[in-house]
């Protein structure tokens, strides 16, 4: 069996954090379509499965890309959350400047990434949680994204926090949120708040989607005990022209966890990635 190349590479985007990506495919002197992915909130581009599937991805033909969005939390040393004021400047915008950074690059044709080996006329983008929504953002905005798949994505940014978090959020400057696997409180400074306001029109996915002009798939888990399965009802709702696929268990990480000690993908996962690609096949 030909083996999967890894390429990793740093990038500097304008607002000057740097942060890591890597790049997986066959080489085999044929262009490929190319998969960015996304991580959600909390997470980071090697977070439990996150390898395997770009595995998957690179042996179903395809060029798969993974990033740390910049704030996520790590850093150039450290693959897990460590960085914990970083983590609290971070805001939407910076992640779709974080996004526009990386395709920017993929179309200077960079050394480092075989030219015969991307097919740029295919770029997707994969989007979990957070990043789901995300990428709905990125899709409807970048003539050079030709379609997008959120996997239990959000289907609005600010709707999970009630009108008293926010309240209490703007009096104090800063909301923690917990992280049970780190066993930390994780800033969240009001500027993320103050971002959304400014760029309303840009951030406002229930609105951004319904303009949606590209083939657009969603995938959730009816058990999902973090997103309600009736995000993708919305979206679904705002974007009759969406693709759904509604799986009846795998949760939020579709049986993914951190550390994953396993060689082969949970079955959901496993559900998700093949439908994914059959879905990216038929473009």
């Amino acid at each position: 069996m030909t083996l999967i190349q890894k390429i990793d590479f740093v990038l500097t985007p304008p607002h000057g954090r740097a942060f890591r990506v890597d790049a997986r495919f066959i080489p085999d002197q044929q262009a490929k379509p190319v998969v960015i992915f996304v991580h959600g909130f909390k997470g980071f581009k090697d977070w439990g499965h996150f390898n395997l599937i770009a595995d998957y991805f690179a042996q179903q033909g395809f060029v798969f890309i993974k990033l740390n969005l910049s704030h996520n939390g790590t850093t150039l040393d450290s693959e897990d959350l460590t960085d914990m004021e970083a983590f609290g400047q971070n805001n939407f915008s910076i992640e779709l400047d974080d996004l526009d950074t990386l395709l920017n690059y993929l179309f200077s044709l960079p050394e480092n990434l075989p030219k015969a080996e991307l097919n740029l006329d295919k770029v997707s983008l994969i989007g979990h949680s957070r990043g789901g929504g995300l990428v709905i953002l990125k899709a409807a905005e970048e003539e050079r994204v030709k379609a997008v798949v959120g996997w239990a994505p959000i289907s609005d940014l600010l709707m999970r926090w009630p009108e008293e978090v926010l309240t209490n959020w703007q009096k104090t400057g800063v909301h923690y949120i917990y992280n049970s696997r780190i066993n930390q409180d994780m800033p969240l400074y009001y500027q993320l708040v103050e971002d959304f306001k400014a760029n309303q029109e840009r951030l406002d996915i229930p609105a951004v989607v319904k303009n949606l002009k590209k083939p657009f798939l969603i995938i959730h888990a009816e058990d999902d005990e973090t997103l309600p399965v009736s995000m993708a009802d919305e979206l679904k709702a705002n974007q009759p022209q969406a693709e759904v696929i509604i799986l009846p268990a795998g949760g939020h990480t579709f049986g993914g966890k951190h550390p994953f000690p396993d060689t082969n993908l949970p079955p959901s996962a496993q559900t998700v990635a093949e439908r994914t690609v059959e879905f990216l096949k038929k473009l």
